[in-house]
């Protein structure tokens, strides 16, 4: 007989009115800080129990979408995700997921040499300078292991902060998400531990040449700058991730 497809588990009752409670506040077109109804009028409003509208309410507190504040002028208020919230929920998501570096660089490769080439021309001096900072962190080659973790998760921190420029705030997400991902792999998996000059030199080349790019306005040089980064980075990175395979089936 034919296999059934799988479906979604049943959600829970709270869950469900959890929903609801999301769906009201948009069409109310609430803000952040904004309060909410009290419990006698979500009871009401929603016509459930007092249980299910506090487990309700737990569970988006849990998600950042509530605030309570106790005593005089308390209450429970609209919150609001923050960026690295978001991040972290969404990284525990993928946590189980065995992502190798090929699928992070395969995102990273469609996304980032388009954001370099927008920004070309457009971020200030003190912009530029910061991403000039990061870069000077890593100028010479690590001499330790640790030195050398820390220089892939300062380089990775060097696309997040040029990203947070995009006025794309989903695209600004995405890559600066990846870049979270691909240091978290890094330092758990210890792709970092064969040491690779090739690797440090290429990377913050190509980092120069961008942020000269972007300070002169060079669109298509600073995508292709980008893309050849990301190319070469993946390239590098899928070799050291090949590495510490073959030294843990070695051991």
């Amino acid at each position: 007989m034919p296999r059934k497809p799988a479906t979604e588990p049943k959600r829970s009752r709270p869950a469900r009115v959890a929903d609801q409670i999301k769906d009201w506040v948009v069409a109310q077109r609430l803000k952040k800080g904004d309060r909410l109804p009290g419990e006698a009028e979500m009871i009401d409003r929603f016509g459930m129990a007092k249980g299910t509208i506090r487990e309700a309410m737990r569970l988006l507190e849990a998600q950042g979408l509530v605030t309570t504040r106790t005593g005089p002028g308390g209450g429970s208020f609209v919150g609001e995700v923050s960026e690295e919230r978001a991040r972290a929920l969404l990284g525990n998501y993928f946590y189980f997921k065995d992502l190798t570096v090929a699928d992070i660089y395969q995102i990273r490769r469609a996304l980032e040499p388009e954001v370099a080439a927008s920004l070309a021309g457009k971020l200030s001096e003190a912009d530029l300078a910061e991403l000039e900072a990061l870069v000077s962190q890593y100028a010479a080659p690590a001499a330790t292991p640790e030195e050398e973790r820390e220089q892939h998760v300062d380089s990775l921190k060097f696309h997040a902060v040029l990203a947070r420029h995009s006025d794309n705030a989903l695209l600004a997400f995405l890559i600066r998400f990846m870049a979270q991902i691909l240091s978290d792999l890094t330092v758990y998996r210890k792709l970092y531990a064969p040491h690779n000059h090739e690797l440090w030199e290429s990377g913050r080349n190509h980092q120069i040449a961008l942020i000269a790019a972007l300070r002169e306005g060079r669109a298509e040089d600073a995508r292709t700058i980008m893309a050849d980064h990301m190319a070469t980075a993946q390239r590098f990175m899928e070799a050291q991730e090949a590495e510490v395979m073959k030294r843990f089936i070695a051991e």
